[in-house]
């Protein structure tokens, strides 16, 4: 009985294994580029790509400009300077364009998110980027950031028209508040909106609910106005948002209103706590 040969590789169009070249060679390919572990850095940079790059941002800072700017411009050029109060200040005429600044802020902070969700895109971002609190913290810190920006770069500008066409009692406090006090407070905004669109993770419904956040109080303030509920009234007065933002100016809606720090410190303890819930929930959820 004779033992059958093994076939030649080559004989079925088989290709045979490289043979090994010297002791604890390695075979097959081996990337040219280092492997190194990921960090904060690397999703910082790809969150920055991806919030410069869609129209989304474009569009959202663009009319907050328009509006901060134009409605700025146009009550400048309406009113002339006899108009103001005497002791005033025009810098303070610039918190109607703000506050509807504020509304494609908000916008652009539950898209930052939301809309990597509606899409299936944060399949992709997640692949890339497993920890999901890196995720969020890169797009928090990156919206953060350029939102205080374009916000302080509008009031500066907003206040410095105000101030040139009509003049009127400035001082440095008062720019500091107007400019730097604003943008941070609309950067903490901007940021409650994200918190709540990671939480929802529905656009609409994210930006419903901000709005709703935003302007019911001093709806039903104003609705509150010929009822027994007059406590309730003054609270809701005292503490809206249009409220917060006026203290900035100079121009709070209630006697007994939060100052600037106190209304920095409300919207600061609100945004981490539902940016700590979205971080909680972020690993207990499926994506």
């Amino acid at each position: 009985m004779t033992t059958p040969s093994t076939p030649h590789p080559q004989q079925y169009g088989s290709v045979a294994a490289p043979e090994p070249h010297g002791q604890g060679q390695r075979t097959g390919y081996v990337s040219p580029v280092p492997l190194r572990r990921a960090t904060l850095m690397d999703a910082l940079a790809s969150e920055w790509t991806k919030i410069r790059s869609v129209r989304s941002t474009l569009w959202s800072f663009g009319v907050m400009l328009a509006l901060v700017l134009g409605i700025g411009t146009l009550i400048g050029v309406a009113l002339s300077r006899s108009d103001l109060p005497e002791g005033g200040s025009a810098i303070a005429l610039g918190f109607v364009g703000v506050l509807l600044g504020i509304m494609p802020v908000m916008t652009l902070g539950v898209m930052t998110i939301s809309s990597e969700y509606g899409t299936g895109m944060i399949r992709t971002t997640l692949t890339a980027c497993p920890s999901r609190a890196r995720v969020l913290a890169a797009k928090a810190i990156v919206f953060a950031a350029l939102t205080f920006v374009v916000s302080l770069v509008a009031t500066a500008l907003v206040s410095a028209i105000l101030v040139g066409t009509l003049g009127g009692r400035t001082t440095a406090p008062m720019w500091g508040w107007a400019t730097v006090g604003v943008s941070v407070y609309v950067a903490l905004i901007g940021l409650f909106a994200l918190a709540i669109g990671a939480l929802l993770r529905h656009s609409a419904g994210s930006i419903t609910l901000m709005i709703g956040f935003v302007l019911l109080p001093l709806v039903l303030a104003l609705f509150l106005a010929a009822t027994p509920l007059g406590g309730l009234q003054t609270f809701l007065l005292e503490y809206s948002i249009p409220s917060q933002l006026g203290v900035f100016y100079g121009t709070a809606m209630a006697q007994d209103a939060p100052g600037g720090w106190e209304a920095l410190g409300i919207m600061g303890g609100l945004t981490a706590l539902f940016l700590g819930l979205a971080f909680f929930l972020q690993d207990r959820r499926d994506v």
